[in-house]
């Protein structure tokens, strides 16, 4: 009787033992993939710089390194930058090949769109933090700088880590309406769930806009307020694909009747 329930349970644990193996498997090309995307980083991380400080929301703008380490930091950052938008597609892929076994046919056609959609959404986020609110942040953050009748100098790790702060944060918010598309064609998530969670989504969403904006009305809006488009989107887009997926599901069960 001990041998039996003992090769019960392995029976039930062996499949959970192999899921958690290949999740280990598919993070470690992940991993494998940032690394190789952060060595080709650190060629690209003086174009970057060179852009960025060209860009900059000011006339003239100098940069000054307070410590011996503030390039060789600033490099990693760049770096990371560069391989983190590199690897999602790749990361996306791997999330995908992963539930791949569960989905069906056309589901599974479905959700793959999901890896490029991923790198362009990041990518309008990204230009969209950067366009829109970075330079209201930084410019605002100069005038109360003049107000005081302070020098403004600007430290390279300083300017930077500020400007990284903004872009990193709502660009990857706007991954939102994809992760919760691709949650619920899997069956994770469902847009009843979603609309009971609405009054807290909101709050953390106009917290984060308040938190990387100027204190003033107009500019939290400007953040605030597409932020939660996007949420509403992502509820939208969540009830398109449940209606479907409800829809299958019932044409599956009359199939499976009719062939009884």
């Amino acid at each position: 009787m001990k041998d039996t329930a003992a090769s019960k349970r392995d029976s039930e644990w062996m499949p959970l033992t192999e899921h958690l193996g290949e999740l280990r498997r598919r993070l470690i090309y992940c991993l494998i993939v940032f690394v190789v995307g952060l060595a080709g980083g650190l060629f690209g991380s003086e174009p970057l710089f060179d852009y960025l400080v060209a860009a900059a929301p000011i006339d003239h703008l100098d940069l000054h390194a307070f410590s011996p380490w503030d390039a060789i930091g600033l490099y990693m950052k760049f770096a990371i930058l560069i391989s983190f938008i590199a690897t999602i597609p790749f990361t996306m892929y791997q999330l995908w090949a992963f539930v791949r076994p569960a989905l069906g046919p056309r589901e599974q056609r479905a959700t793959l769109q999901f890896v490029p959609g991923a790198l362009v959404m990041f990518l309008i986020g990204l230009s969209f933090s950067y366009f829109v609110v970075f330079p209201m942040a930084f410019l605002f953050t100069g005038q109360v700088t003049n107000s005081l009748g302070l020098e403004q100098t600007y430290g390279v790790t300083q300017y930077f880590s500020f400007l990284f702060n903004i872009l990193l944060p709502i660009s990857l918010l706007f991954e939102l309406p994809l992760l919760i598309l691709f949650l619920t064609r899997i069956g994770i998530l469902n847009p009843a769930l979603l609309r009971r969670m609405r009054k807290l989504a909101w709050f953390i969403l106009i917290f984060i806009g308040v938190l990387v904006t100027p204190p003033d009305v107009v500019s939290d809006l400007l953040v605030a307020v597409p932020l939660i488009l996007l949420y509403e989107l992502s509820v939208m887009l969540s009830s398109m694909a449940y209606g479907k997926r409800l829809k299958r599901q019932k044409q599956r069960e009359l199939e499976l009747e009719l062939n009884e």
